[in-house]
């Protein structure tokens, strides 16, 4: 065993085995690459990342690579789940250097931990028109020792660059940017998305969760068809495509094709979080069924596969099993029938794509090429008695496939990611009115405060095997405050409010950058590393700062802080050129910033107990009110400290509920019995 057998990653624990002599990201590391005058080699990736597993077997494993990576380098593994921070950094050399990204991420890094050479995946040896790592290896090694001052002046210059990018921005605007970059943003949108297959672009094709959100609200409050038409398209083929797990719930991590049909196998607790509560909003939207069966899909996914012993939940699952890329997930026609019979096993197999010659290197990724209801008029048979039974023989054959062998599961929990999911169930419990989703979302939200929260109020990133460690980064305090929030409206419970009030406390005295506005990515506390980074920008993950703004704004009407709307703005200021220049990557921000400039309604609902709260639940939050600001009074409300400012004096009159709405800092007269339900049924 290498220096990794100590590690709670299972990343790095995956590699503690390797002929490769690995250190953990840290001064050890940095102190033997001075004392031997070796370069450093950084290897970061994640446990589901099939890329990276076929990088170990091709070269980690390689005794002659290991013997020359020993001989010639400091070899440093890293997490990027567990230190996304470091990730963005290098993410952001290795874009510079070779104009793309991605895992398994390789950088050449000098003393000074600055990058000089760059790449992703390399085969041990030369093919597919690229070098191989050994001929990298060698070419590195050999510049290192004859030409260092040539490798230190690269190293200096793409520092430079990066420490220009970290923060994003040239300068901070003295105004809030105008909501008309939203409707451009929309209007882009629109025009990007593909209008046979859905997404944006072309294969590879990712989900853009933040995209979808963002056309679903805006087109909804703004009654623009066309923006939700986009939204809908790219949700139905993704639903009906292999990128959706037809059996178990969840989507995985994107599609290697322009159709949605063959996916990247590894399923990521994030993805299916964002997704989940897009088709929930996808549902409040349209009203389709098919929405909020894929929303409840997920949700049922994560309860039944993901949730950890102590309630949090866990990371991803990996794309192999047994070595094999998707093979816990693809089927042959004669394993349907087995467990089917041969009528319902043949019925399944045609509605399904599943072929003798297959969809995906001889076997078949179920997936839905006509929608079912075309499908029942074909084979002539009512739609939902067709549907009753193939939601009998998915389940069957989804307990038949949980015989074979599991994908391997990264089971750390961490607080930025569970927050994503318990706000994704917060939103799915209240408007399908699933109590089971939002006593999985309370038992996660109660995991991070037991867990992870410290005395002091911090909050740290991750937990496995019992033990918490890592400070928190901005987007696990951000996604916190937005997660407690929406659990509130949910579940009337204002001791969430309090939660989020003091980790956005938290998040304005570690983060806030005072001088230019907005958040950097980590406390002011934290590691020095080559660059202090800003997150503006979605990648697979919502930006920290669009986060951040969303729920200081919601908490600055909640609990009539200044300061929470002051550092709203002032994040919108920081980032006028980002929204002006860069837009198609902020989605979260515009919407936040949607929220900003059109957020002016609040709406307080008293009622006497919580029997008549959940009984109003499904009137109150079942409705999208995207810019509405929602809260809670139950019977004398002892709990409701957190939110006092916004439910002072309004309470049940005569024991009936009892709704006050603002807007605009006016208030009207409360509303009773059918003027309430008139009210809230718009």
């Amino acid at each position: 065993m290498n220096r990794l057998a100590d590690s709670l990653s299972p990343y790095l624990l995956q590699h503690k085995d390797n002929p490769v002599d690995w250190f953990p990201w840290g001064e050890e590391a940095f102190e033997a690459a001075r004392r031997h005058d070796r370069p450093i080699f950084l290897s970061v990736g994640y446990s589901a990342c099939h890329w990276c597993h076929v990088m170990e077997h091709e070269s980690f494993e390689s005794k002659a690579i290991a013997e020359f990576l020993n001989r010639h380098f400091i070899s440093i593994k890293v997490d990027r789940e567990e230190r996304p921070d470091i990730d963005q950094i290098y993410m952001n050399a290795v874009q510079l250097m070779t104009h793309h990204g991605g895992w398994p991420m390789s950088v050449f890094l000098n003393h000074r931990l600055e990058p000089f050479y760059a790449g992703t995946y390399w085969p041990p040896t030369q093919k597919f028109g690229m070098p191989g790592f050994a001929q990298v290896l060698e070419s590195i090694a050999e510049t290192w020792q004859n030409r260092r001052a040539n490798v230190q002046e690269h190293a200096s210059k793409i520092t430079t660059a990066l420490q220009q990018m970290a923060v994003g921005v040239s300068e901070s605007s003295t105004a809030v940017p105008d909501q008309v970059l939203v409707q451009r943003a929309t209007d882009h949108l629109v025009e990007a998305v593909d209008r046979r297959n859905g997404g944006f672009g072309d294969a590879p094709k990712f989900p853009h969760a933040t995209d979808l959100d963002l056309l679903l609200r805006v087109g909804f409050a703004n009654q623009e068809p066309s923006l939700v038409e986009a939204a809908t398209l790219t949700l139905d083929r993704m639903a009906c495509g292999g990128i959706y797990d037809h059996l178990g719930g969840g989507f995985a991590r994107y599609s290697v094709d322009a159709k949605w049909l063959v996916p990247h196998f590894e399923k990521m607790l994030y993805d299916n979080a964002l997704l989940c509560e897009v088709y929930v909003r996808a549902f409040q939207v349209t009203g389709n069924a098919l929405y909020r069966d894929v929303a409840c899909g997920i949700a049922d996914y994560l309860i039944r596969e993901m949730v950890d012993d102590k309630g949090g939940f866990h990371s991803s699952e990996d794309a192999d099993s047994e070595g094999v890329e998707g093979k816990y997930y693809v089927w042959s026609p004669d394993e349907v029938v087995q467990v089917l019979g041969q009528e319902r096993g043949d019925r399944f197999c045609q509605i399904y794509d599943i072929t003798p010659a297959g969809n995906f290197e001889g076997s078949s990724i179920p997936n839905l090429p006509l929608p079912l209801d075309k499908c029942a008029r074909r084979i002539d048979i009512d739609a939902e008695q067709l549907l009753s039974e193939l939601h009998e023989d998915r389940d069957r054959l989804r307990k038949h496939r949980e015989t074979r062998v599991r994908p391997g599961r990264d089971d750390k929990v961490l607080a930025s990611w569970n927050a994503l999911a318990i706000k994704a169930l917060a939103v799915a419990g209240g408007v399908f009115e699933r109590e089971d989703y939002l006593d999985a979302a309370q038992r996660a939200a109660t995991f991070i405060t037991s867990n992870l929260l410290c005395e002091d109020g911090r909050l740290l990133h991750a937990f496995r095997q019992g033990k918490s460690h890592l400070n928190g980064f901005l987007d696990d305090y951000a996604y916190c405050v937005e997660a407690f929030i929406h659990l509130y409206e949910s579940t009337g419970r204002a001791r969430w409010i309090g939660h989020a009030t003091k980790l956005a406390n938290q998040m304005l005295a570690r983060f806030q950058d005072a001088k230019q506005g907005g958040f950097f990515y980590t406390p002011d506390d934290a590691e020095s590393l080559i660059t202090r980074n800003k997150d503006w920008h979605d990648g697979s993950l919502v930006s920290g700062n669009a986060s951040a703004a969303s729920g200081l704004l919601r908490l600055a009407r909640l609990s009539d802080r200044d300061d929470f709307q002051l550092a709203a703005e002032r994040t919108f200021c920081a980032a006028a050129e980002v929204l002006t220049h860069q837009s198609a990557a902020c989605g979260a921000l515009l919407a936040a910033l949607d929220r900003y400039w059109n957020g002016h309604q609040q709406l307080v609902l008293a009622v006497a107990d919580d029997a008549m709260m959940k009984s109003l639940r499904p009137a109150m939050v079942g409705t999208l009110r995207p810019h509405a600001t929602l809260s809670w009074v139950i019977g004398d409300a002892p709990n409701s400290g957190p939110v006092v400012a916004l439910n002072q004096h309004r309470t049940s009159i005569e024991g009936k509920p009892t709704l006050y709405v603002c807007e605009q800092f006016a208030c009207g007269k409360p509303m009773l019995e059918q003027e309430l339900i008139d009210f809230l049924g718009e």
